[in-house]
């Protein structure tokens, strides 16, 4: 598609400076995906659109698209923030670190197909207050298709079978039922709520979702599974992520603290 100006539904990723005055805007579109737009003037004062090319700020935005290079933004309308998730350092790690496995996952200026509305949904229940790792769970377990793995969650990868005990199997890239457990020793020994709630996370519709609740415990266990997968199967290493990380490691330290005094 040659470059062609239109209306177009953006989520503001990232900026970064460009020359003296200039910003480059990483911005998630409806139409053409994860896009580099090119602001002329945007760091000068007054600068019309400053509010519009914030991060974490969604709206309709008229401009220019191109699909193999820089595009334009001429302007914006009914644009917001997503404030809470501006304010908040843990809702803010989480969404950065979403908004940088989309943009992973994908080439710039290639359809998405449902992700964007998918990806607008999660950014929505974060900044209603939904619990944001399970979010980001649920994200991080329908990308893995689009990194190129694609885990079998609701049956038996040998003999189909789903009326079993199932745990996950790295080797045979999904679950194995209790009957076939033997054939891998290095299975990750889930218990049943964990693979539940992967199977559950593998085709839920955040649009559809209203609210969720789970235990702490089956939290840790949730994203170990996830962590794992990412790790050895995707190979990604994303300074958000590592981010997230060492935020958990601060609030764990912080929680051991309490409890000794």
């Amino acid at each position: 598609m040659a470059r062609v100006t239109t209306q177009f539904t953006g989520i503001i990723m990232y900026r970064q400076d460009y020359r003296e005055r200039d910003l480059l805007v990483k911005v998630l579109t409806d139409k053409i995906g994860p896009a580099m737009f090119f602001v002329k003037n945007a760091k000068k004062r007054g600068f019309r659109m400053t509010a519009d090319i914030l991060p974490f700020t969604h709206g309709t935005y008229i401009g220019s698209l191109d699909e193999n290079g820089l595009s334009f933004i001429n302007t914006a309308s009914d644009t917001s923030q997503y404030k809470k998730i501006a304010s908040d350092i843990s809702k803010n790690a989480y969404v950065t670190y979403i908004l940088a496995l989309v943009d992973s996952a994908f080439n710039d200026g290639r359809s998405i197909g449902g992700w964007f509305e998918q990806v607008a949904a999660a950014l929505d229940l974060i900044e209603k207050g939904l619990d944001e790792q399970i979010i980001t769970n649920i994200i991080e377990t329908q990308l893995l298709v689009a990194f190129g793995v694609a885990p079998v969650w609701d049956r038996c990868v040998v003999c189909g079978r789903n009326d079993l005990a199932l745990d996950f199997s790295e080797q045979y890239g999904g679950m194995l039922c209790q009957n076939h457990w033997s054939l891998d020793e290095h299975r990750l020994h889930l218990d049943r709520k964990t693979v539940y709630y992967l199977q559950q996370f593998a085709t839920i519709n955040l649009q559809k979702l209203n609210s969720i609740r789970i235990n702490p415990a089956t939290k840790r266990r949730l994203q170990q599974v996830l962590d794992t997968l990412y790790d050895n199967e995707v190979g990604l290493n994303l300074k958000a992520k590592r981010f997230i990380r060492q935020m958990n490691k601060w609030e764990q330290n912080i929680g051991k603290l309490s409890m000794n005094d």
